[in-house]
Formats: structure tokens, sequence, C-alpha cells
């Protein structure tokens, strides 16, 4: 029966078990049960003093083990011959001892392994590659913390509080730097032809540019016609309120990466916008975001009033239509006009933008009103933002950003399936924008 063998011996103090992890015989997994093998582990380690985890620890002697097996497989496999074997005599090259270094894991800090030489010089083993000193679940580690919001000195607190290891700010800084070309490469990418909703939401972000300020950063959220949420891209303003000019700039590059049309452009007064949109997608609806005119009523609201106006509220965007809710607005005003005025304001200010979707089936005004997977991602970015308190650029700002995007998701691209029941709206946009529905054009 195969084994693998890693020693353990009784032991007082750390430094002695460093050495002490070292006679466990391990039978193979592939000939007996993992759980077996992993209680055998436990009892002799216990047996020799052994704690499971700590400098000296058994998942540090293990771990230690398995990446120098895998370098030694891998070895044999660039001689050609495994060690000890006779095929390897006169082959031109063998093996030539080890050399130590150092690597950092996420699971056990600092590790010391030894690493398999040739005689030839040619060996360059892939599992922990020359010169590397991190292994790649670190690097993930890091990008994930930066994600998080924690500043590049609380990351580097956290490795030496708990891996036991020395993460320098500098070398923090290093890792999230490498992620900028991907996020350039993200942010080029071919979109979808056509999106059923995108919602563009603005997210302040304290900058220090000669002196700390908010400064916006826009989010664009495509909903596509296979029921995914994807971030198409964030675009930093300037804060005063972005021109036109601005706007179409934004619209143009969108249209650049592939996409030809948008059914409904969701957003919240943001200026320019509207008559950009009409020049780039001039058969886009332009509809103001149903969530954010709730909210700002609350605003002007007295909390104890919250409930009985989120009541009176619903009339109005539940409507079978325009017409309709106007009428629901009126009585509205008649109830709470006198009391938070503001808010009756608000409403008509944004009157125009607001009924659009009340002349589209019910399908598709749940998917321009349900907003829960935007608000989730809106509340994964502010909670970024409010850790980091300020960034030192607008660059760091884009990164921290797009980090939080790119965990979305295993692949990392920051799509997701909507929440919501999908099929029936696909239905209700195929009905209504058959015209425009991709492969229409050829029917």
């Amino acid at each position: 029966m195969t084994k693998t063998v890693v020693a353990v011996q009784p032991s007082q103090n750390h430094e002695d078990e460093a050495g002490a992890v070292a006679a466990i015989d391990v039978p193979s997994s592939r000939d007996v049960d993992e759980l077996e093998v992993a209680r055998e582990l436990v009892r002799q380690a216990r047996e020799a003093g052994v704690g499971l985890t700590g400098p000296g620890g058994l998942l540090k002697a293990m771990t230690k083990t398995v990446i120098e097996t895998a370098l030694d497989e891998e070895l044999s496999e660039h001689l050609g011959y495994d060690r000890h074997d006779r095929a390897g005599y006169g082959s031109g090259n063998s093996r030539n001892g080890t050399r130590s270094k150092t690597v950092l894991t996420d699971a056990c800090g600092s590790i010391e392994i030894d690493v398999p030489r040739d005689r030839a010089g040619t060996f360059e083993p892939k599992i922990v590659e020359k010169r590397q000193r991190r292994l790649t679940d670190v690097d993930e580690v890091v990008l994930s913390l930066y994600a998080r919001g924690l500043t590049t000195g609380e990351i580097s607190a956290h490795f030496a509080h708990i891996y036991d290891a020395a993460v320098s700010k500098d070398t923090v800084s290093r890792i999230t730097d490498r992620v900028l070309e991907e996020m350039t490469a993200w942010h080029t990418r071919p979109l979808e032809r056509v999106y059923a909703a995108v919602f563009i939401d603005a997210l302040h972000v304290k900058i220090r540019d000669g002196q700390v300020g908010p400064r916006p950063v826009y989010a664009a959220v495509g909903v596509d016609l296979a029921g995914h949420r994807d971030v198409l891209g964030m675009w930093a303003g300037e804060g005063d309120g972005e021109s036109a000019k601005y706007w179409l700039a934004v619209l143009t590059e969108l249209k650049n990466r592939g996409v030809a049309d948008i059914f409904f452009l969701v957003c919240d007064g943001l200026k320019g916008l509207p008559d950009s949109v009409s020049a780039v997608f001039p058969d886009t609806v332009v509809q103001t975001c149903i969530i954010h005119l709730i909210r700002g009523t609350f605003r002007y609201a007295g909390r104890q009033h919250h409930t009985a106006i989120a009541r009176a509220l619903k009339p109005i965007y539940t409507a079978v239509n325009a017409a309709a809710a106007a009428e629901a607005l009126d009585a509205f005003d008649t109830e709470w006009g006198h009391r938070y005025p503001a808010a009756i304001r608000l409403w008509r200010n944004a009157w125009n933008e607001f009924i659009p979707f009340l002349d589209y089936d019910t399908e598709i005004r749940k998917v321009i009103c349900s907003t829960n997977a935007i608000e989730s991602l809106n509340a994964r970015y502010r909670r970024a933002i409010r850790a980091r308190g300020h960034f030192p650029t607008e660059q760091s700002a884009l990164k921290c950003l797009y980090l939080v995007t790119r965990s979305l998701d295993p692949t990392g691209t920051g799509q997701k399936r909507w929440t919501m029941r999908w099929k029936p709206a696909l239905n209700a946009f195929a009905i209504t924008f058959a015209d425009r529905m991709p492969g229409s054009e050829t029917t």
C-alpha cells in the first residue's frame, strides 16, 4: 500500500514542533477513506503533543509535505523518470538536491519548503514558480480584503495577526495594482447587442485631490434578454452635475462596445443624460427610478408617517395608466400636501420621467421597479466605500469598486442572474418590442 510519511515526535515548544511533525504514516487516499486518514493524523499528532494549528502545527507540516511532494512529482515528469528509477542512468539530467525558500500561504502563513533542482538547470516548477514568494490564493485573499474596503496597512496588519506572516503595505499595493490591466480589459470588453434595461446610478466617493471632497462614480448595470445582470462599466464624474457632453461620451462608449439597443434606461436626476440618450439610442425610453422617488419622499416625511405614506404612494406607481396615476397623485396631495409640500413637488417635477413605464405590461414594470439586485450591488459598493473613508486618487477608488464587482461571482465577471422570474418578463418584452428583438430583422 502506498504511503506518505509525515513525522511526529513529542515536543515541548514551537522550535521543537517545527522538527517534530515528521513521522506519521499516512495511507494514500487512493487506498483508504480520507476521513480515516484525517483521524489517524489527528490521533498521532495528539499523542505526540503537536497542535493542529500554529507555527509547528499539523496543518502547516501537512501543507509543506503536500507542496514538496507535488514539486517532486513535477520534477519526475520533467526528467521523464521517478526517483531511484534505473531509467534515469545516463539520461543526461538528474536530480541535484534541493534549495530552501519561504512561501506565504493563505491557510498556514509562512512555510519553508525544499524545492528540488535538476543538474541541467532546466526545471521550471509551476506549482511554486521561481522567485514566487506567495501562493496564488494569498493574492486572492489580499484582493478580497481590499474589495471589502480594508486599507493596505490594515491588510498588512491582518496577515501579521491571523497568519503570523509579514506582508508589507508596498506588497499589498503591488498585488492590487496588478488588477489595473485586468480592470482596463474588463471596461473595454464587448457587450450584448440588446439590453432590456440599463440602470445608471451615482455613488458618492471621497477622493483626496488637493483636499478631500465627494466625487460621483457612476455605475451602469444592464439586464440582458437572458435575464443576466451585468455591470457594464463605471465612470468617475466631476461632481458638479455632469453635462450632456459627458453622458454622450459614456453612451457612445457603450455603443462602440457593441450595444445596439436599450429598451429602458432607468436613472434618477442625472442632468444631461435624457438628452444624450436620444442622440445615441433614439428608441430608448428614459425612466426615472421609482425606488429613488419613494425614498426621496421619505426624506421629507417624518418617520412616524413612513408606513402611511408608503401605503398612499402605492396607487400612484401601480396605476393602470397615466390618468389613473395622476388621480392617485392628487389624492396623495390632498392627504399629505399640507404637511409635506416638498414631497409633492418632488413627484410633480419628476412626472414626465415617471409616467412612461405605465404604458407597459405589468411584467415589464416589475423589471423597472424591482431594483433589489441593483440595491444589493450598491450596498456592497457603499460598504467598501465607508470602510475606506476616502481614497488618495480617482484610480484607487475605481480599483476598489472594480474589485467589489469582480467578487460578485466565481468567474470574476460581475455577472449575476436576475433574482425575479424572468420568463414572464421576457415574453412581455418579446411582444412589446417584437421589431427590436434580436433576429427580428431577418424574419
